[in-house]
C-alpha cells in the first residue's frame, strides 16, 4: 500500500486518482489543514490525521503495510511564508522530517518528496535544469530547498532512495471531472482566470507588461496536473525498479506561455473577454520560469498525455464550473 500525506488536497487527491486508476491501493494522511474531506477519491483508505505525528505514522506502516510515502503535505503560499516563515520552517520541514522519519524506521524504503522550481530562487535564464544550485529567495521556497537536503543526507545513508520532483506551474484539473483545485484564495493565474470565466471574480490583473518577452508578461511553464500525477507513477516506478537510485527531477514541458497567452486560451473556451486590468509587477517575479525536462525524459518512462494549454484551460473551467454547482 502507498501512503499518500496531503491526499486530500489538489496535487496529493490526483496522485491518488492515478495510483487507484492503475489498482494501486492507497492511504491518504491528511489533517485538513488546507484539505477537503470530500475530495479524497472514492476507493483510498483516508486517515485524518498529522503526518508529523511520528506515533500515528508508524502505526500506520505497520497496520497497512506501507511500502512508500508520496508526501504532498505542506504549506504553499508564498506571501504567508513571508508573513509566518517558522509555521513554514514547521510544517515543510520539520513535520517533513519527522513523517520520513517514522516511516524509514518502521521499514518504509521508497519516498516521494513534493519539492518545486522555486527552489531554483529568482534567476532569468531561458531554462532552468537540475544541475543548478539551490538558491530560495523566499521562506517557503526555502523550506522545499531544506527538505529536500535532509532527504539527500537520508538516501546517502542508504536507509531509502528518494526521488524529489521539482514541479512547475501546475495546473488544470482530472478530465473526468473527479477531482481539482480547491482554494479559497488563489493565486495561480488559470485557477484566478477560471474563477472570473463563472463570475465569482469580476476581473483579473495582468502583473507587470515590461519584462523582456515577446508580449512583456510573464512566461511560465504550465503543466497538466495529471500529467504531474503520472510522473509520480513512473517516479515511484524507479526507485522499487532501483532501491539504491534517487532521483531530483523537473516536473514541466520544457516550453512556456505567457500571461496574456494564457488569457488568449481563456477567451477561446469561453468566446467572451476576460477584463484585463494592468497591474504591478509583483516582487521576485522573473520573465521566464521554464523547465529543462531533458533529465526526467531521459531517466524515466514518462510521457505527457495533455502538453495542451487550451486543454489545460479547458479542465479548469470545466471544474470551476462543477465545484460552483455544488
Amino acid at each position: 500500500m502507498i501512503l499518500v500525506t496531503g491526499g486530500a488536497g489538489y496535487i496529493g487527491s490526483h496522485i491518488t486518482l492515478a495510483l487507484l486508476d492503475r489498482g494501486d491501493e492507497v492511504l491518504v494522511l491528511d489533517n485538513l489543514l488546507t484539505g477537503n474531506r470530500w475530495i479524497v477519491p472514492a476507493g483510498a483508505t483516508f486517515v485524518e490525521g498529522d503526518c508529523g505525528d511520528t506515533e500515528l505514522v508508524t502505526q500506520l506502516v505497520a497496520d497497512h503495510g506501507i511500502t512508500a510515502v508520496i508526501h504532498c503535505a505542506g504549506v504553499i503560499s508564498v506571501p504567508e511564508s513571508v508573513e509566518k516563515p517558522l509555521f513554514y520552517y514547521d510544517i515543510n520541514v520539520g513535520k517533513a522530517v519527522r513523517c520520513f522519519a517514522a516511516a524509514t524506521a518502521a521499514g518504509v524504503r521508497h519516498l516521494l518528496f513534493s519539492s518545486t522550481a522555486t527552489v531554483y530562487g529568482a534567476l532569468d535564464l531561458e531554462t532552468l535544469s537540475e544541475s543548478l544550485p539551490m538558491a530560495p529567495v523566499n521562506p517557503y521556497a526555502a523550506s522545499k530547498a531544506m527538505t529536500e537536503r535532509a532527504l539527500a543526507d537520508l538516501a546517502a545513508t542508504g536507509a531509502a532512495n528518494v526521488a524529489c520532483l521539482r514541479y512547475f506551474n501546475v495546473a488544470g484539473a482530472d478530465p473526468a471531472g473527479r477531482s481539482g483545485q480547491v482554494s479559497k484564495d488563489a493565486t495561480h493565474l488559470i485557477k484566478i482566470a477560471a474563477e472570473v470565466v463563472i463570475g465569482k471574480r469580476t476581473h483579473i490583473n495582468v502583473t507587470g507588461n515590461d519584462f523582456d518577452t515577446a508580449d512583456g508578461t510573464g512566461v511560465r511553464d504550465y503543466i497538466h496536473i495529471s500529467d504531474l500525477a503520472d510522473a509520480h507513477l513512473v517516479a515511484l516506478d524507479a526507485l522499487v525498479a532501483s532501491p539504491t537510485e534517487s532521483l531530483t527531477l523537473n516536473v514541466g514541458y520544457g516550453h512556456g506561455a505567457s500571461v496574456l497567452e494564457v488569457l488568449d486560451a481563456v477567451d477561446r473556451q469561453t468566446n467572451t473577454p476576460l477584463q484585463r486590468i494592468p497591474a504591478p509587477r509583483r516582487p521576485g517575479d522573473v520573465a521566464r520560469l521554464v523547465a529543462d525536462i531533458s533529465a526526467i525524459t531521459e531517466r524515466l518512462d514518462w510521457r505527457p498525455r495533455y502538453d495542451d494549454l487550451d486543454r489545460i484551460v479547458a479542465d479548469a473551467i470545466a471544474w470551476e464550473r462543477r465545484l460552483a454547482a455544488r
